[in-house]
């Protein structure tokens, strides 16, 4: 016989064993069992106590086990309960939620990722079209991109417009059959960072056509008559589009817009039809003062009922041609002195035919669908990219400054505080290129992740704003003032752009990306919610008790993985990074559990706490972030040169998703339930550390080393424009060129500590004397002065900084 402690300790391994495997329902049944054994195997003092318990276990597991039971006696109280505490779903909000797919953001948020769908998943690369076109017209672009130029201008030149048009910059989301180029979301995204790495203002005239706006609207909902007016023209940049979403008070919620259109009768081409009057007030529109096509969101209304029964028709999109009567355009903002084309759209009862809505009179009160359906994957591609362009010029910049620029007799790359700061834009760099890739090869593989193109958006600009301010400080004065050899400023100088639009980051991260991932992504909440509203018990029963379950395995996993160790996760031996992809399962675990003990106990209040829902999303994302990181290195085989970019890029990934979900924990209203929770996911405390000292240095160092190649493949993306550019150009070439007489400089250090050489009196061409006296020593030779010389005069022209006359100045933009 078993004695009663080998039953009572095998009680809760055997509950958490079935619970690890979602075996919720068994694993209670069976540790109540054996409680039960074991007592009676201690002699039980009072056999009808002990009976009464155990009939009231047998009762309980027939409540919960059976169905047809359980229904009647909890699901249905309990049903009646969610519907007071579980969020309430407007159309609106519910449009917005069945907008798009669920992708690998489903899988973090199960708590246990099939990592075979990660690891197996092919990013679709770019075919040789698309590569023609990247290595030569969008090169060739680059190459004519002179920001200083083009802010002096306040618009880019003509012969840039006229290229940008001629080779279908404008159409590469246009499929082929209209005229466009047809390109992938990668290759739309690689065009955008290689632009973007060179001028801002271009890589926002290129992005936009390309994006949420009439093109991509008509491909999708387009009327036939539609796509052959307007697709092949777009494609030309014959016609020119923009789209007015935003306004005043609404900004870019357009269920919440004040633009109107009322159904009524009016003059057209000398007749009368029935049309609608347009009342509208736009602002920050990119293209608008340059438009000859104007997209227009407003809510559609028919008061007699002209159309139909309904009254109010709903959102609806439009197509205005410029020269549509009573339609003021033309003006322009200053959105922070960046000189892309930008401003207001206006108009008061303006007169439009009823096949000016964008696929016709049968989509009038269609658009917020269509607006969510067209952002859920746009969103994940254009900023994103923009973004990664912005990243890796300033880690190719501030590197290659590192190296020139000399700062009390060593290169400034040599002292911590700028290499703590060039290890994070390096980390950055390659965080943000893997989020955009796995971003944009989910689009290509036909996915619409609504969630996962929201976190890409905010994170991934919010990442260039860190960057490209690292990048100043490391630059210092040579990034602050202005005039053409200057590499950042424009681009800094842009960063909020990025933040603000497309969804502003403080609301996208507070709001959207766990209040939409948390019903979106979680695998019975939309289900439970979806039940509710239609009153269906039978279906709640199925989605709530599989919850239960999905809660119970998850704080099994937690527990299990926290205690003994990630080891326990299966990983196939092909992945590369086995160990960090079984911590990364290990905080998916904790994340799902935490996910639910919110979503539990505040219900529809969650999305009012935007403490914590921010929170939520900053775990949420770095959890995808990690995933990109681990998906990139192990796409690329793992190289061992970029060992400490992979391992500074998931430690910090790691650090930033667990101390997210410690501060949920720290700030959930119910501490005590906080407390028990956090014994489970955190049993022995914080697993992850901020990044150590060592760490940064070996990216540095790894970095600043040519012959590991690391530096050159973090910004692979970017345009490197020829040496007699006076930007990066330039810069490049003086980097360069300090590297090629690295050896001879360390003989003439060497000679100056020994004694062999003296330092020259301070002149302003002492560096060149000290290479002369060398010379003459024997030092080094003639061929190596020559290196020294030309370090040395690069380096004195790319730390200058422009200066101008009175008159200059004051018409400097």
């Amino acid at each position: 016989m078993i004695e009663w402690p080998v039953l009572v300790i095998a009680a809760p391994l055997l509950m958490v064993a079935l619970a690890w495997h979602g075996k919720g329902f068994w694993a209670w049944v069976s540790a109540a069992a054996l409680l039960l054994g074991a007592c009676w195997a201690a002699g039980c003092s009072n056999p009808l106590v002990w009976q009464a318990v155990a009939g009231g276990v047998a009762v309980l597991a027939v409540v919960l086990g059976v169905p047809a039971v359980r229904r009647v006696l909890i699901s249905s109280w309990a049903m009646k309960l969610a519907a007071k505490t579980l969020p309430v779903i407007g159309d609106t909000e519910r449009i917005a939620l069945e907008a798009g797919t669920v992708w690998w953001d489903g899988e973090l948020f199960s708590g246990k990722p099939n990592w075979n769908k990660l690891f197996n998943f092919r990013i679709k690369p770019l075919n040789a079209t698309e590569e023609a076109f990247l290595n030569g017209p969008t090169a060739e672009l680059c190459d004519m991109l002179d920001d200083h130029e083009i802010a002096q201008l306040r618009d880019l030149p003509p012969k840039v417009w006229k290229f940008i048009k001629d080779k279908k910059f404008l159409g590469m989301i246009i499929p082929r059959e209209h005229g466009g180029l047809g390109f992938s979301a990668n290759a739309h995204a690689a065009v955008v960072t290689k632009i973007a790495s060179r001028s801002l203002t271009a890589a926002i005239t290129v992005m936009v056509p390309n994006s949420l706006g009439p093109g991509e609207l008509l491909i999708r909902y387009g009327t036939e008559e539609q796509k052959k007016r307007y697709l092949k023209k777009l494609a030309t940049g014959e016609e020119l589009p923009c789209f007015g979403l935003t306004e005043p008070h609404a900004g870019s919620d357009a269920a919440n817009g004040t633009s109107v259109g009322v159904v009524g009768k009016g003059k057209w081409q000398g007749k009368t039809i029935t049309g609608i009057y347009l009342t509208f007030n736009k602002r920050y529109i990119t293209l608008a003062p340059v438009a000859t096509v104007v997209g227009l969101a407003f809510r559609l209304y028919d008061p007699e009922h002209l159309l139909g029964e309904k009254s109010e028709i709903g959102i609806t999109l439009a197509l205005l041609p410029r020269d549509t009567k009573g339609l003021v355009i033309g003006q322009r903002h200053d959105p922070m002195g960046v000189p892309f084309q930008n401003g207001p759209l206006r108009g008061e009862k303006v007169f439009v035919p009823l096949d000016y809505i964008i696929g016709g009179e049968a989509y009038a009160g269609q658009g917020w669908r269509m607006l969510m359906e067209a952002l859920s994957a746009g969103r994940g591609i254009s900023l994103p990219s923009l973004s990664v362009g912005g990243a890796q010029l300033a880690l190719r910049a501030s590197s290659a400054y590192a190296v020139v620029r000399q700062q009390f007799g060593m290169p400034i790359g040599k002292f911590e505080g700028v290499r703590e700061r060039l290890a994070r834009i390096a980390g950055l760099a390659y965080t943000m290129s893997a989020a955009r890739s796995l971003t944009c090869g989910a689009v290509d593989a036909g996915e619409h992740p609504s969630v996962v193109s929201a976190i890409a958006k905010a994170y991934l600009t919010e990442g260039m704003r860190t960057a490209v301010n690292d990048g100043m400080d490391i630059m210092a004065g040579g990034a602050i003032c202005r005039g053409p050899a200057n590499i950042l400023s424009r681009p800094y100088s842009a960063i909020p752009i990025g933040i603000t639009v497309e969804g502003a980051n403080i609301l996208t991260r507070s709001l959207i990306i766990f209040g939409q991932g948390a019903i979106r992504c979680h695998p019975y909440l939309q289900a439970e919610v979806a039940a509710i509203g239609a009153g269906d018990v039978k279906a709640f029963d199925t989605a709530l008790f599989g919850h239960i379950n999905h809660l119970c395995r998850n704080m099994a996993r937690a527990l299990v993985l926290g205690v003994l160790g990630s080891w326990l996760v299966p990983v196939a031996r092909k992945v590369k990074n086995r160990k960090q992809v079984r911590k990364l399962a290990r905080l998916s675990a904790m994340f799902a559990v935490v996910a639910d003990v919110g979503l539990i106990t505040l219900g529809g209040s969650l999305k009012r706490r935007e403490h914590l829902s921010g929170r939520y999303a900053d775990a949420f994302a770095w959890l995808y972030l990690a995933s990109a990181v681990l998906k990139q290195a192990h796409d690329d085989k793992n190289p061992k040169e970029h060992k400490a970019v992979i391992d500074y890029a998931i430690s910090h990934a790691f650090y930033m998703a667990e101390s997210a979900i410690d501060g949920v924990l720290a700030n959930l209203p119910n501490q005590l339930l906080a407390g028990a929770v956090r014994w489970v996911v955190l049993p022995f405390g914080l697993r992850h550390r901020p990044l150590r000292d060592a760490q940064m240095e070996r990216l540095v160092d790894s970095v600043l080393d040519e012959n590991t190649g690391v530096r050159r493949a973090l910004t692979a993306e970017i345009h490197l424009p020829d040496s007699k550019e006076p930007s990066l150009g330039m810069l490049e070439a003086a980097y360069a060129a300090v590297l090629a007489a690295q050896g001879a400089q360390k003989k003439i250090a060497q000679a100056m500590k020994i004694g062999l050489l003296k330092k020259p009196a301070p002149a302003a061409d002492a560096a060149l004397m000290l290479n002369t006296l060398a010379l003459r020593q024997g030092i080094v030779s003639a061929t190596e002065k020559k290196l020294l010389d030309e370090a040395w005069k690069l380096t004195n022209t790319v730390v200058q900084v422009a200066a101008f006359s009175v008159g200059e100045h004051r018409g400097l933009k």
